[in-house]
């Protein structure tokens, strides 16, 4: 909590005590005493209000909500209304505080964000361990990491094998093993083993990097709501203070109030016809809302991409990374008779430990169990590997040799030739994978009414075959960067606003041109910095909490402006008919405000549906 706010805490609570004295004072008549402690309670209550109104006031050269208050409680004042004048102050400052208090709470997820970037590390030069500044390292550099540190930078490991905690990057709470040619994030923590780390991107573009910005812009973007209702307020105070000078003037020259009742009257009006509510209706819901899809994993720029969600007709997804994990796994295994297969695996194995092509990952993982041979290899770039064993040239990759296989390409796959003096022996066919739950994910956006598209530049067997498994009815296949933008287009002519996920930098035009752009928390750099939402934890799923999130937000929103502007015209017509008091006034308005603000805080807590 603030210090600040801390002190806006004493001195309502000061203020609360003066009253409380007065009131008992009072009971025995009015002194000169009681006088002098609802003057302090009406000062110390309102002190912070009074600032705030009046610098908001020179910054903006327009009246405020403050303000208007301030004058209230004054004329309650002069009106001898001593105890509704600091009771109003109070109860004002005191729903000030809350909102704050509300402000501070939903920016909790935030702030532990902002602090998640490492400021040290340990530098490795000519064998000397050095602790210097993060901003003092760059690419090519090496650091060492110990147990129980954070990572400092985005890097590769180059020695050592441990596991890592990605939860403050990725959302996974589960470590994750981690060893030479990997990739690190800074923010990681290092849980098992030292291991030494090549930088290979400048600090200051790291991942971590990118979110803290991201959340920086989160915190200062305003919504047209707020943008609308800050005008409105700007406005409306100067209504507020019209009618309550007609009050004031236009019943006694008519005859049918006293001067008397007729200020006191006016005095009302400034009281309950302030927007107090209507100003807290929608920031602290957006604030909760922001803050509870950070805690998710989801990172949001503004309070806006949830305004624009609740209009969403199209979800269009790259396919590569985006409804699959990017990662190739071995699908299927073709050998050539007469071959020994145990052997053929042995050299596959061997031969595609020495690569570091996503493919030969994924031919080493299915392996893992086989032990190596000793070969050397050279690579042949666009093809594959070659190595020679007992005087026979074997190749590996996209080599066909001159002597066909027996067996045909699955035309869905990818695949990599194993090629013995020309001869293809093996056929390796990999195939990416859908991600979990990516056909629970369309199918519940089919039932929302959301049209779901798959959209990639990959060839139409494959776009095809994954549209199958994830249950997409309308595809696109063989799509350039400006092809993807043309089908936005295209879609938000014909549908309507259009949501765009994807992760590569080819994708990067389609995010910025879609009324909403998501990344998926891989995404490339200039993916992330065009999309306004990331998805830290690379789930599909997170689609449908934004969009639970988006409706629940608004729904609050509406009920807080519906019950706050009831409660005003409700108070305003009362008193034209003299059915209240100013006592009753300033805690109907009053509570009104901390109502709203407490449904908003409840977006804070509430679960978020998802696919079954």
């Amino acid at each position: 909590m603030a210090t600040s706010l801390k002190h806006k805490i004493v001195r309502i609570v000061i203020s609360l005590i003066l009253i409380l004295i007065a009131s008992w004072l009072s009971m025995n008549g009015q002194s000169t005493l009681t006088l002098i402690l609802w003057f302090l309670a009406f000062v110390i209550g309102g002190y912070d209000k009074a600032i705030e109104g009046w610098t908001e006031t020179i910054k903006s050269k327009s009246l405020n909500v403050e303000f208007l208050m301030i004058l209230a409680a004054t004329a309650a004042f002069i009106t001898q209304d001593f105890a509704e004048g600091s009771i109003l102050i109070f109860i004002f400052a005191t729903s000030g505080v809350l909102e704050e208090y509300a402000k501070s709470k939903s920016e909790k997820a935030f702030k532990a964000l902002l602090e998640l970037s490492p400021q040290k590390a340990i530098k490795l030069v000519d064998g000397q361990e050095i602790e210097v500044d993060i901003a003092g390292l760059n690419i090519n550099d090496h650091v060492i990491v110990k147990v129980g540190q954070q990572v400092p930078v985005d890097g590769v490991i180059v020695q050592g094998t441990s596991t890592l905690n990605e939860a403050v990057i990725t959302g996974e709470y589960l470590p994750v093993v981690k060893a030479t040619s990997d990739k690190v994030y800074a923010g990681s923590i290092n849980v098992e083993s030292i291991i030494e780390v090549l930088v290979t991107i400048d600090p200051s573009q790291s991942v971590v990097n990118k979110i803290v910005e991201f959340v920086k812009e989160a915190q200062n973007k305003k919504t047209k709501s707020e943008t609308f209702i800050d005008h409105f307020e700007s406005i409306y105070v100067y209504v507020v203070l019209f009618i309550s000078g007609a009050f004031m003037i236009i019943p006694p020259l008519l005859g049918w109030l006293p001067w008397g009742d007729a200020f006191y009257r006016g005095v009302i009006v400034l009281v309950v016809g302030s927007p107090c509510a209507v100003v807290a209706s929608i920031t602290p819901a957006i604030l909760s809302s922001l803050s509870n899809a950070a805690s998710k994993g989801i990172l949001i720029k503004g309070g806006e991409s949830l305004e624009v969600l609740n209009g969403i007709k199209v979800v269009m997804f790259d396919k590569t990374g985006t409804i699959t994990k990017g990662e190739p796994m071995v699908e299927h295994i073709l050998y050539q008779k007469g071959y020994d297969e145990a052997w053929l695996n042995q050299v596959m194995v061997s031969m595609e430990r020495q690569s570091s092509h996503p493919l030969a990952k994924a031919i080493v993982s299915y392996f893992k169990d086989i032990e190596s041979i000793d070969l050397v290899t050279k690579e042949e770039a666009g093809y594959g590997l070659i190595t020679q064993i007992d005087q026979h040239t074997i190749h590996m990759g996209r080599f066909s040799g001159s002597e066909a296989c027996e067996f045909e390409d699955i035309k869905d796959s990818s695949v990599v030739n194993l090629v013995i003096d020309e001869l293809c022996v093996a056929k390796v066919f990999l195939k990416d994978q859908l991600r979990e739950g990516t056909k629970q994910t369309m199918q519940s956006l089919q039932s929302m009414g959301l049209v779901p598209v798959l959209v990639s530049g990959d060839r139409r067997e494959s776009v095809e075959s994954m549209a199958v498994l994830a249950s997409i009815d309308h595809l696109h296949y063989e799509c350039l960067p400006q092809d993807k933008v043309k089908l936005i287009e295209k879609y938000q002519t014909e549908y309507g606003p259009v949501m765009m996920v994807g992760d590569g930098i080819n994708d990067a035009p389609s995010l910025a041109l879609a009324n909403i752009g998501v990344a998926m928390g891989s995404a490339t750099d200039v993916s992330l910095e065009t999309a306004d939402i990331v998805l830290t934890q690379n789930s599909l799923n997170a689609i449908l909490k934004l969009k639970d999130l988006a409706k629940r937000m608004r729904n609050i929103i509406n009920q807080n402006l519906a019950f706050s502007i009831l409660v005003i015209t409700t108070l305003m017509i009362s008193n034209v008919f003299g059915l209240i008091a100013l006592p009753e006034g300033v805690v109907a308005h009053e509570l009104s405000t901390i109502l709203v603000i407490i449904n908003s805080l409840r977006l804070l807590r509430v679960n978020l549906a998802s696919s079954s």
